[in-house]
């Protein structure tokens, strides 16, 4: 009886609450000016090309992790940015769908990383052992800073 109950408060949660999460469908604002937004594979070629480190953010207008993690790239674009050494870029998957395929990105927000134009792994320090990261799944604020904090340490002393 009880798990009836449940699954009924559970619709009722869903149809209640859910247009109000998901409603928001407008374009996510880019307040930085050290984060180019890709509108277009050879766009993404460019950066890469142009920077020797880059950090890449896969999302969608759609996904509220994504505007919630927004602000905090914006602002880690602002404080690491530096031209030819450390770029910061915005893939949209549901406009540039080739380039999300390109490089397997099932989630949103995704973060990529790469060096001389490649996907690169980043090592960190994390609870006093080494951490290798490829990418960050998720809206994880930490280790999203932790990343990019060690490529502007990298992209400073190369």
């Amino acid at each position: 009886m009880h798990a009836i109950l449940y699954a009924i408060l559970g619709v009722v949660v869903i149809l209640v609450l859910g247009p109000a999460v998901f409603a928001d469908r407008s374009p996510i604002p880019e307040t930085s000016g050290n984060v180019t937004k890709i509108n277009e594979p050879a766009q993404l070629e460019t950066v890469l090309k142009s920077n020797k480190y880059v950090v890449v953010d896969f999302y969608a207008d759609w996904c509220p992790p994504c505007r919630a993690i927004a602000p905090v790239f914006s602002k880690l674009a602002d404080d690491h940015a530096v031209a030819g050494q450390l770029g910061f870029a915005k893939v949209n998957v549901d406009h540039v769908k080739d380039v999300a395929k390109k490089y397997g990105i099932s989630a949103m927000p995704t973060f990529m990383f790469f060096e001389s134009g490649e996907p690169a792994q980043v090592k960190i320090e994390k609870h006093g052992a080494e951490e290798v990261v490829e990418m960050v799944r998720g809206a994880n604020v930490a280790l999203l800073r932790s990343v990019v904090q060690e490529m502007a340490k990298k992209s400073l002393s190369s």
